[in-house]
């Protein structure tokens, strides 16, 4: 079955030439079990084009004349091959009115459809509910507007006063006001163009109600379609697309893919895109290496020849077109794709020489020796470009590496182990570079390349050296000055220079040795002394140097040790060498050992033993062996006074010979407590202070005193700075009693000389006999009677400053010669005899004679002066 448009298309006259691709109807075709495909024909096809949704276009410019055009449309099934036909009649009218459009426009009506009704006592429904179709309506429709659309009417409008509604969105619900109905006859319109791709259904429902507002029908629903319009034209997601493909790829890799969106319908032809490659750049190797699908927007590769040393990136122009992209109905839009060549490893290093040459100086590391350079057409910085040095031969001993410089890919030789020239002169090296990473797959290069290195060792002057280094000699102490101990001499390494050595001592901490500058024969000069402290574990350690006379010259040290053997030249000492005890034999024993700088077989065990004289000694002490390291002393007799005693004690080592030694035990006898413990006051005193203790306490004492001192001098200091700051006033003058005025603008040098002695009595006035004759100064008070100003008593008590100060102000108020009065001030005093006249002749009388001066009266005391002058008349 085909359905037509509900509306009549008319051609006017204003559209005669403007009808090329202008739709102006769409046919449907419908069958039972809506499952057939159809493909639309025109019999015209010349003028008219059916698309497969359905519309019809006019594809060229040509008259209508006044009769009527007539051609068929065809409907086939693409399966069956079945075909259907419709014919469709065109008018022309020259002036399309609103009466006419109204006469000629069949505008669809829909009729509520009944409800049940009681009939018999029973309900029968007489008319079954109908099925709303929905309403298609175009986008972007031209108008005139509103436009009608459907007649809403229920059957009941006969016998009742009916009035009718729309309601929901596009109605009365946003976006409101697009649909309206009038509320008599029930027509639906469209008030302006829709969009589809705002909003592609509304959902309306119909109400009709009487003149009360009571419900009469059942509301009904009306569903708007808005048909979609190739109005939008694709969009691609990024406007440029940037994607890679490895040199050397084969036909048929994938590359990219770019993405274009339609916001027309995407069931329709208007949303279905279609792809292309508008063009390619370069075009090299060839004008067509990519691809790409028309559907998916998938890239790939066709052709071979994909090299980055040649085009390292094609930019490619691709189109998307709707309406499946048919070039004449389809809009487009296009964006760039741009494809990176990346580097794979097709090109091995290659050394720019087959042989490089350099030289090293003997006993130098790690130095640069040579500079290999390559070149690589792989793309810089990469594991395919990176080279990697190898030494494949002519260093067995692993004397040599190298290092890449990973700026420049060059290769580094560097010596990492010294090379003496007197054992190889020469070093030949191969050495090979490869990538980091393998050739790819089917490159025909040999994967590493090879050169020679040739390495010249330089001669230089190398350091004499001992040998042994150091040299050990076992000798016993005591040995005289002037003793020949050994020969210590060095070697020079340079086999090839003729050069003499010369010794010096370097280190000798005892000063016992000497060396001899030629043949560096040893002698000692002091005698060797096993016990001295320059002596660490029987071993004493001298340097010597030795120094050629090649240029630079070239020195080298050694290192004596002299391992010293004991001999019996110290004899023991006792120890402790204090002691306490109490003054009777119980409880009363000191326990002592011997002490000697010597080892063992001339050290312990010890003899000790008492002396003969004096005879006190044995008298009052005895004295016990405990072993061959210790022994008792003790008292003999029953009581000792408290005190100290020197006690001699004769201490034997075992030595052969042996060496013996009276040493003396300062023994402290003290009277004791039950547990033997001395309970004298003065133990520390009796037991005497030591020649240190005794200089410490001195030195605190002396330091003492001079910080006491520094300390008087700096506050004596501090308050003569503190009496320089004063003011420059009598100490026993109050400041609190002067009133000190900082702001006078007085006279020059002779205004500087201050008599501050005026400022404690004011009443004191200079006399006129010590002023020169003629310096009088002009701006000096006048002669009158002084008022009687308060005069503060020589000790005033602090409270009355505050009285005194007021009682003064009240004198200068009522006092007529205070400042200021009718005078002119002179700063300086120049002399006498000046040209210049003198301003005094500048009286007030001159100016302003006819003013009143009366009001100078009502301003106080202060001012009398003035209104004495000028508001007094003659006086």
């Amino acid at each position: 079955i085909f359905l037509l448009r509900r509306y009549v298309c008319i051609f006017t006259e204003k559209l005669k030439n403007q009808a090329e691709l202008y739709v102006f109807l769409s046919v449907k075709f419908s069958n039972c079990n809506g499952k057939r495909k159809v493909q639309y024909e025109s019999s015209e096809p010349a003028d008219f084009k059916v698309d497969e949704d359905g519309m019809v276009y006019a594809v060229r410019s040509f008259p209508l004349s006044s009769e009527h055009a007539k051609f068929l449309i065809y409907a086939q099934d693409k399966e069956t091959q079945e075909k259907w036909q419709v014919a469709v009649k065109l008018s022309l009218k020259p002036t399309l009115t609103e009466e006419s459009v109204k006469e000629s426009a069949e505008v669809e009506e829909i009729v509520f459809p009944r409800q049940f009704s009681k009939h018999s006592g029973h309900l029968q429904r007489q008319k079954r509910d109908w099925v709303i179709p929905p309403i298609n309506l175009p986008e972007n429709s031209r108008g005139p507007f509103p436009q009608e659309l459907v007649r809403i009417r229920s059957d009941r409008d006969k016998n009742l006063s009916l009035r009718y509604s729309v309601t929901g969105p596009g109605a009365d619900q946003p976006p409101t006001g697009i649909f309206i109905i009038n509320p008599i006859s029930g027509q639906l319109s469209v008030t302006k163009p829709l969009d589809r791709e705002q909003i592609a259904r509304f959902h309306l429902r119909a109400h009709a109600v009487d003149i009360n507002g009571n419900q009469v029908e059942n509301p009904i629903d009306i569903v708007i379609n808005v048909i979609d319009m190739n109005d939008n034209r694709p969009e691609f997601l990024h406007q440029v697309w940037n994607g890679t493909v490895p040199e050397g790829s084969k036909p048929g890799t994938y590359v990219m893919t770019v993405t274009a969106i339609d916001a027309d319908d995407p069931n329709a032809l208007n949303g279905m895109l279609r792809y292309r490659i508008v063009s390619q750049a370069p075009s090299t190797p060839s004008p067509n290496m990519f691809t790409i699908n028309n559907e998916t927007g998938d890239i790939i590769t066709v052709a071979a020849g994909l090299d980055r040393e040649k085009v390292q990136q094609y930019t490619l122009i691709i189109q998307a077109t709707d309406m499946e992209g048919n070039p004449t109905y389809g809009l487009s839009n296009t964006a760039t794709a741009i494809i990176t060549v990346t580097d794979v490893n097709d090109n091995p290093p290659e050394f720019t020489a087959m042989t490089f040459y350099g030289e090293v100086p003997e006993n130098r590391v790690d130095i640069i020796v040579a500079n290999l350079t390559v070149t690589d057409k792989d793309q810089p910085h990469t594991p395919a470009w990176n080279a990697v040095y190898r030494i494949s031969g002519g260093d067995p001993t692993g004397r040599f590496a190298i290092q890449t410089d990973p700026n420049s890919n060059d290769g580094l030789v560097t010596v990492v182990k010294p090379i003496d020239f007197e054992t190889n002169r020469m070093f030949v090296l191969t050495v090979a570079a490869e990538n980091q990473v393998p050739l790819a797959k089917g490159i025909q290069h040999p994967p590493q390349s090879t050169a020679t290195v040739s390495v010249t060792v330089i001669d230089v002057n190398e350091n004499p050296y001992f040998a042994p280094n150091p040299k050990i000699i076992r000798q016993e102490e005591g040995l005289h000055a002037g003793t020949m101990l050994t020969t210590f001499t060095a070697q020079d390494p340079d086999r090839y220079m003729q050069q003499n050595i010369r010794y010096t001592k370097l280190s000798d901490p005892a000063n016992w040795l000497k060396i001899d500058p030629v043949n560096g024969q040893i002698t000692t000069i002091a005698v060797l002394d096993r016990e001295s402290p320059n002596v660490k574990n029987n071993i004493y350690n001298a340097t010597f140097l030795a120094s050629d006379n090649g240029i630079p010259p070239m020195s080298g040290t050694g290192t004596l040790q002299i391992y010293l053997l004991d001999i019996n030249d110290n004899a023991p000492q006792v120890l402790p060498q204090e002691a306490e005890t109490c003054e009777t034999p119980d409880p009363n024993s000191i326990n002592i050992t011997a002490l000697d700088y010597d080892i063992d077989p001339n050290a312990g065990p010890f003899a000790f033993d008492l002396p003969l004289s004096p005879v006190t000694i044995k008298r009052n002490w005895t004295i016990t062996r405990l072993n061959g390291d210790f022994a008792q002393l003790n008292l003999k007799i029953k009581f000792l006074e408290a005190g100290i005693y020197e006690v001699p004690i004769i201490i034997t080592d075992s030595g052969n010979p042996p060496k013996s030694n009276i040493s003396i035990l300062r023994v402290k006898v003290c009277q004791c407590d039950s547990n033997g413990d001395c309970t004298d006051v003065d133990r520390i005193v009796g037991a005497g202070l030591g020649t240190g203790a005794i200089i410490a306490i001195l030195l605190c004492i002396i330091i003492l005193l001079i910080l006491v001192l520094m300390f008087v001098v700096w506050m004596k200091r501090r308050d003569k700075e503190r009496q320089a700051k004063q003011l420059l006033i009598d100490p026993e003058d109050d400041v609190r009693d002067n009133i000190l005025k900082y702001d006078e603008e007085g006279g020059g040098e002779e205004d500087q000389d201050y008599d501050l002695s005026q400022l404690q009595q004011p009443d004191t006035v200079e006399p006129d006999a010590i002023k020169p004759v003629g310096i009088r100064r002009m701006d000096e008070r006048p002669i009158h009677a002084e008022p009687q100003y308060p005069v503060r008593s020589a000790a005033p008590h602090p409270g009355d400053i505050g009285d005194f100060i007021n009682e003064g102000l009240k004198a200068a108020d009522n006092d007529p010669t205070a400042p200021p009065y009718d005078s002119l001030l002179v700063f300086d005093y120049e002399g006498s005899g000046s040209t210049a006249g003198s301003l005094s002749s500048l009286n007030s009388s001159s100016s302003g004679g006819e003013q009143d001066y009366d009001y100078l009266n009502d301003w106080g005391p202060r001012f009398k002066k003035l209104a004495d002058m000028y508001g007094g008349g003659d006086d």
